[in-house]
């Protein structure tokens, strides 16, 4: 067998895991398991040399493409157990798509270092709310309506394909602020997935990467997408199921401790190198 396939079995095995991991935290929590797979993706390609100015953007774009295909499965089960609200889906569906081309046009023009520092600290902020945030905090006793649904939704758009992920992280804590019922606002925010990921994997799929790792078109990096996909499409059911059945607190404190430590470790990397 090869060396090089030799040395690349290991990370191979680890990204299958850590597909099935975020898998089912996407399901269970609904904070997407892009979070989990950009962090995953990064330091993989780290580990086999691979580095440059736009490796950050090719983690985010892979995260974004593998959230275009588990996406579909985890709303379907979700709305299977009726917890999709399919109008307020509508109503944010312009806001998130609009966003997440923004978010693709300014990754486009800033280098990986930059969007270390904003993953990070986009990780910090989502881990400290989901650790410290109380259920009984409130922006409005109702969804807002389509002029607020616009705004926020362009935001979560934006910040989401920044960041990899499928908006579940941003949506789930936004809809709940705004009265929406935990199981609802975790099925609703799946949908969000498919909108935020399509126009961002298309702009990413046309940025031009120099430095990526081999067998990458634009930013997003085949193999990677087609070692996690498997395993995702396989625990994401599993962690919808779980969402139904458990109380998903001890799992949410725990992820929240993880997120802050992903901050953490990535904002090392940005300031001390």
């Amino acid at each position: 067998m090869p060396a090089d396939l030799v040395s690349l079995l290991p990370m191979a095995l680890v990204l299958v895991v850590i597909g099935a991991v975020a898998g089912v935290i996407g399901g269970l929590l609904g904070v997407g398991g892009g979070i989990v797979l950009v962090t995953a993706f990064f330091y993989a390609f780290q580990s086999l040399g691979f580095g440059g100015d736009h490796l950050m953007q090719v983690c985010v774009g892979t995260s974004l493409a593998t959230i275009v295909v588990t996406s579909i499965p985890s709303t379907n089960g979700h709305n299977r157990k009726g917890a999709v609200d399919w109008d307020v889906l509508r109503r944010w569906a312009p806001g998130l798509v609009i966003g997440a081309a923004l978010g693709v046009l300014v990754a486009a023009q800033v280098k990986s270092l930059v969007l270390q520092a904003i993953f990070g600290g986009l990780a910090g902020f989502a881990g400290l709310y989901m650790a410290f945030g109380r259920d009984h905090w409130r922006l409005g006793a109702q969804m807002p309506g389509m002029a607020g649904a616009g705004s926020l939704s362009a935001v979560v758009g934006f910040f989401s394909a920044l960041m990899g992920i499928g908006g579940g992280t941003f949506g789930v804590p936004l809809m709940s602020l705004f009265s929406m019922k935990i199981h609802r606002a975790v099925g609703t925010a799946s949908g969000f997935g498919i909108l935020i990921a399509v126009p961002a994997v298309i702009g990413f799929l046309l940025m031009p990467v120099a430095d990526a790792p081999p067998l990458t078109i634009g930013a997003v990096n085949l193999p990677a997408f087609a070692i996690v996909i498997g395993s995702t499409l396989l625990t994401t059911p599993l962690g919808v199921a779980l969402a139904h059945k458990m109380d998903p607190k001890p799992l949410k404190r725990a992820f929240a401790v993880f997120l802050t430590l992903v901050s953490l470790n990535m904002l090392r990397k940005v300031f001390l190198g």
